[in-house]
């Protein structure tokens, strides 16, 4: 292997469907505001999420962030969410000026613990952000129950989970809203952007007025937004990918399969859960490494893999409550699963078009790691 493998990459139409779908937008010259093929992506996506309503961002942290500002939550108060996420899900809490409180996940799926919940709820808690991890699915109903005796608003953040379903239904169909994240490494994109889905109409005119600066018409601004839109060559993107993205999750099942009879089995290895009544999307292959058991700890797999051009991603680590930015105000240790998956997991390369040969040539290395 002489080019370096990286842990995804970007599926992508045939150039020729891409160009097809932009020419008329030379004949319009409308590239961003709402155009036509942003209408059409939000009703596609409607009709394929399986969901009443959706809106579409440049990005799925902006659709975390301003779906919390539609909410108009209690200044300072608490959104309990998990430390195990990528840095967009606490950062759209600190930035909406509210206060995360980290609940810890459970071992086997990585999602947040919601037997730990109420505990962690006080008088000031206005919300819970629970995290689909890698495709894995939260305890939905038992969420849904937590919020309703204490009339909380639920945001999932359903970044990993597009075209994931969940006892026949759309995993975007849940909580008060779910968003997605659109990122070029996801498996559905749109180069970038993001989706926020949701029932109520009013939070959806709200949501709107927040990502085009608060205007409600021509001549009326009547409170402050920020510019969010997704532009129509990241909208084009997305309706060429959405007519194949069955297609793309089946290879990328081939590809997990193709893992698992190499790494299934194998002492020390923690390998993803298929989770009862979940259609899933393979959208990570995350193995969890317990050093003494296999022979070789997660950093000595990452450098392995490294020194042969491979690049595997310590996903997700370090904890969002032990980041930098936030040195001494959190203690990671009150989150110890959590703490103790981030230190051994290694999410190995997993994209549709990657060969079989490489997911061999992949799991010898590290199997030759063993001691």
């Amino acid at each position: 292997m002489t080019d370096k493998i990286l842990v995804t990459r970007s599926s992508m139409p045939e150039i020729e469907e891409y160009i097809e779908e932009i020419k008329d937008i030379w004949d319009t010259h409308w590239l961003t505001n709402m155009g036509s093929k942003h209408k059409r992506l939000q009703k596609e996506l409607e009709d394929f999420l399986g969901v009443e309503q959706v809106e579409l961002f440049t990005n799925g942290h902006m659709a975390l962030e301003l779906c919390l500002q539609a909410m108009n939550l209690p200044k300072n108060s608490e959104v309990i969410t998990t430390p195990f996420t990528f840095a967009s899900t606490t950062h759209a809490i600190v930035r909406n000026g509210l206060e995360p409180v980290f609940c810890d996940i459970n071992a086997d799926n990585y999602t947040i613990d919601t037997s730990k919940i109420e505990e962690l709820i006080t008088d000031n808690t206005s919300a819970i952000m629970p995290v689909h991890v890698y495709g894995n699915i939260c305890n939905i109903e038992e969420i849904e129950r937590i919020a309703k005796k204490y009339g909380l608003k639920v945001i999932y953040d359903a970044a990993h989970a597009f075209h994931v379903s969940y006892k026949g239904q759309g995993i975007g169909s849940f909580g008060d809203v779910s968003c997605f994240s659109f990122h070029a490494t996801k498996v559905f994109h749109c180069i970038e952007g993001g989706a926020a889905c949701f029932k109520d109409k009013d939070f959806g005119i709200e949501l709107y007025r927040l990502k085009n600066f608060g205007i409600r018409g021509p001549e009326i601004i009547d409170g402050v937004g920020a510019n969010a839109k997704l532009n129509e060559f990241c909208a084009a993107m997305g309706l060429c990918n959405l007519r194949h993205i069955d297609e793309e999750i089946a290879k990328r099942k081939k590809v997990v399969e193709r893992y698992h009879l190499h790494l299934t089995g194998i002492d020390g290895l923690q390998l993803n859960p298929v989770q009862a009544d979940v259609t899933p999307n393979y959208a990570y292959y995350p193995v969890i490494f317990m050093e003494k058991a296999f022979g070789a700890s997660r950093n000595e797999v990452f450098d392995a893999l490294e020194a042969k051009n491979i690049g595997a991603r310590k996903y997700f680590y370090p904890l969002t409550n032990s980041f930098d930015c936030f040195h001494g105000k959190y203690n990671p240790n009150l989150t110890p699963t959590a703490l103790h998956i981030s230190k051994r997991v290694l999410t190995l390369p997993l994209y549709s078009d990657l060969a079989m040969e490489d997911v061999d040539k992949i799991c010898e290395i590290i199997l030759e790691c063993r001691k």
